[in-house]
């Protein structure tokens, strides 16, 4: 069997993340989020976002290792490339919103997009040495 190296470290760089932000996180959103004032309704929508994102987090981690160890590059590649997408622009969206509303400081305050982003390079790396796709954006 042959690992892509590249899909594994993004696999153990997003366990890595899976884990501070299922155990960190969760204590510092839960205590603030559950003795606010807002709507019973939104703090409850806004817990489930929370565990929609953690549960996210955890399965992308479990595939990106599949796919590292996967024989099928082309499907492991279209899914890493996927999964790959999608860590970016979580982490710009980190970027942009805390531009916004903090200026150039809000990068520094709100720090997530250190890890979602390089989860999503080292991916995409991974796309493009894999053999079963040679070119990856131009492969979809």
């Amino acid at each position: 069997m042959n690992i892509n190296k590249f899909f594994m470290a993004a696999g153990v760089m997003a366990i890595f993340t899976s884990i501070l932000h299922t155990f960190s996180g969760t204590l510092e959103i839960y205590a603030p989020l559950f003795e606010s004032t807002i709507d019973q309704r939104v703090m409850l929508l806004l817990y489930v976002c929370w565990h929609i994102v953690t549960v996210f987090l955890i399965l992308s981690a479990i595939f990106l290792i599949l796919c590292a160890k996967s024989n099928d590059k082309k499907s492991s590649t279209v899914l890493v490339f996927f999964i790959s997408m999608v860590w970016i622009a979580s982490g710009l969206v980190f970027v942009v919103v805390s531009m916004v509303y903090l200026g150039l400081s809000g990068i520094v305050i709100l720090p997530q997009w250190i890890l979602l982003i390089p989860v999503g390079i080292v991916g995409l790396l991974g796309c493009r040495k894999s053999n079963g796709v040679q070119n990856t954006p131009k492969s979809y």
